[in-house]
């Protein structure tokens, strides 16, 4: 399992080599003045740059506003705590073969107490061993609502016992906002930063 990861990952960095990014940042001078506001509000806000799923989304500024408006609070202030939240994200970049993603929440991850082993098993697209109770039930919430696109009742009570009804929604809503970011950066091309290389191989089909 791990020799055909590690030549699938080979290929992948092969690939994203050649790949072009169709949505790179927007020279100043072509900038709108929706777009500069944008920009403005986002620097405001985050007190960074515009930079991985935000360059493109600044195509549609108005999209791109709310959006980090809503990560705003999934990321920072969601009733799941950090090292939940970063789980998440992890399972959900893993199922969009995201690399922007897994390259910027990784470290957050491993940071906030997400045990190496793990996150190893989410890279390799495993279903990991030894998590926390959180992790697993959140795990098994994720992995009913990603493929059969439903909860069952019996997930459904351990998560509500464990995280309280807003917690499944915050689950939900994290979940939901970076598959949202995968998909566009995705589609955008969205390259790793200079130096960087993917984490992520394709999973099989």
């Amino acid at each position: 399992m791990r020799a055909l990861f590690a030549a699938a990952l080979l290929a992948t960095g092969a690939v994203m080599a050649h790949a072009q990014d169709r949505m790179p940042p927007i020279a100043a001078e072509k900038l709108t003045d929706a777009q500069k506001q944008a920009i403005a509000d986002f620097k405001a806000a985050r007190s960074a740059e515009v930079s991985g799923p935000f360059v493109p989304l600044l195509r549609s500024p108005e999209v791109m506003t709310r959006a980090r408006a809503m990560g705003d609070y999934l990321r920072f202030r969601s009733t799941l705590p950090p090292r939940l939240s970063e789980f998440l994200i992890l399972v959900t970049s893993r199922r969009w073969t995201q690399n922007y993603e897994w390259y910027a929440h990784e470290p957050l991850a491993r940071r906030a107490g997400v045990a190496p082993e793990v996150i190893a098993a989410i890279a390799e697209g495993r279903r990991p061993t030894g998590m926390t109770d959180e992790e697993e039930i959140l795990y098994a919430f994720w992995d009913e609502l990603q493929r059969n696109q439903s909860v069952s009742d019996a997930t459904y009570a351990r998560a509500v016992e464990k995280f309280g009804e807003a917690g499944v929604i915050d689950a939900v809503g994290i979940t939901g906002y970076y598959t949202m970011l995968a998909m566009v950066m995705n589609t955008a091309r969205t390259p790793l930063p200079d130096g960087a290389k993917p984490a992520l191989a394709p999973l099989p089909r």
